[in-house]
């Protein structure tokens, strides 16, 4: 038997990022990060901030869900530590919301970071009140059940992302990128580099010293567009 397969249902211990690491990838927006990370780990853009003032990072507590209930939501909230970011499989349902006013309250009160749902939440108004940076595929008035089985910290799939506990995960108004435990870290140096080349071009551009890239006329040879020895 595979060790994944032997793994209980709910696992509560998990290897998280290190929290120098969270509170440095903290600084950089998302699409920074993504870029770094090789142009991958954004989630589907469906997945939005209810406000583009919420911002958060932090390790993945990952949960699988069935469509429209909410059972194991509660199980990670029991097991999360402060600065936890829940990250949620809600197979994109959105008949009916996965959490709400009362569950982003005990968040706050708990520490927890975000909340990251690929499904419906309610209750936008009084979250966006709170402040709590709330992520997700939707709205619907419907409250879930709670009854039906789940996973807690196993490889989740959401937005096109795998995720696995403890994973790096940062959220703004762009949307969310996640990035692997054990890659975050190298990450950051490249993210600084590119935060600084990136503020170079827009100086060069705003002092009319660099009004197109550079690599422009390259990539356009490059595609058949323009033939060698040619430039726009």
């Amino acid at each position: 038997m595979s060790q994944a397969a032997a793994l209980p249902d709910v696992v509560r211990d998990i290897a998280r990022v290190d929290a120098q690491v969270v509170e440095q990838a903290a600084q950089f927006p998302s699409s920074i990060l993504a870029d770094v990370a090789g142009r991958r780990g954004g989630l589907h853009g469906r997945i939005a901030p209810l406000a583009p003032s919420m911002r958060f990072a932090g390790p993945a507590i990952t949960v699988e869900v069935r469509p429209g209930d909410n059972l194991m939501i509660h199980a990670a909230m029991a097991v999360a530590q402060p600065g936890d970011v829940i990250v949620v499989d809600g197979k994109g349902d959105l008949s009916s919301a996965l959490m709400g006013e009362i569950m982003s309250q005990q968040c706050v009160a708990l520490g927890i970071a975000a909340v990251v749902i690929d499904g419906a939440v309610r209750d936008s108004e009084a979250i966006r009140e709170l402040g709590f940076p709330m992520y997700a595929a939707g709205l619907n008035p419907n409250g879930p059940t709670k009854f039906v089985p789940g996973r807690l910290n196993h490889p989740i799939s959401i937005g096109g992302v795998t995720v696995h506990p403890g994973d790096l995960v940062v959220g703004d108004a762009d949307g969310v990128t996640v990035i692997e435990r054990a890659k975050a870290a190298a990450m950051l140096p490249l993210a600084a580099d590119k935060v600084a080349a990136e503020t170079k071009r827009i100086a060069d551009i705003q002092n009319r010293l660099a009004l197109a890239p550079a690599w422009l006329d390259g990539a356009l040879r490059a595609a058949g567009v323009i033939r060698d020895g040619e430039t726009l």
